[in-house]
């Protein structure tokens, strides 16, 4: 994983975080990756980086949630790095494409959003994941499915999120903003 480490680190110091919160978690996800060379496998104990992707639709109006078969909640779709992956980006698309069921997304290979939480059915109590999260489009009329880590996947509108987690809410809005400038710049 050591070419994957270097590109982690080399994304996350010179991604350029929205706000301050965001910030201090890129400079914690820096200094894991610098302390812990296996920082993004998920043997790395307590904390190790994953890979996810908010799925935004065609025309922007929904976002596709998976339903964790273990954590019983919705969720971008997202998770392990592995030892075949080659960036940070590649695992999330990677990721993405397997939970989702969707060829051809368009991932955009800047993170959009951090969020470091407690798993506690990934190694035990105090287990973490520094969770990096990216941004794709799934093209027109695209079709999901259901995969072995998930009970259900399903569009839900962006002003209609089936949970009310902050995370979420947050991931959706600055997923939301960069995909606004995305389409002005190319419009323009």
């Amino acid at each position: 994983m050591s070419g994957l480490h270097a590109d982690a680190l080399a994304v996350l110091a010179r991604w350029n975080a929205p706000d301050p919160r965001q910030a201090a978690l890129r400079q914690e996800y820096v200094d894991h990756l610098r302390r812990r060379p296996d920082g993004l496998s998920r043997s790395c104990r307590p904390d190790h980086l994953t890979a996810s992707t908010l799925v935004v639709s065609a025309d922007g109006r929904s976002v596709l949630l998976t339903l964790h078969a273990k954590a019983g909640r919705w969720f971008q779709v997202g998770g392990h790095v592995e030892d075949g992956d080659a960036t940070l980006a590649g695992a999330a698309l990677r990721e993405a494409s397997e939970e989702s069921g969707i060829a051809g997304l368009d991932l955009d290979a800047v993170p959009v959003h951090l969020d470091a939480h407690e798993v506690p059915f990934c190694g035990g109590e105090g287990a973490r994941h520094l969770d990096v999260r990216f941004l794709a489009v799934a093209p027109e009329g695209a079709r999901h499915a259901v995969s072995e880590e998930s009970t259900d996947v399903r569009w839900w509108p962006v002003d209609a999120l089936p949970s009310d987690e902050p995370s979420l809410r947050e991931l959706v809005d600055l997923g939301l903003d960069r995909l606004g400038g995305h389409r002005a710049r190319l419009d323009a």
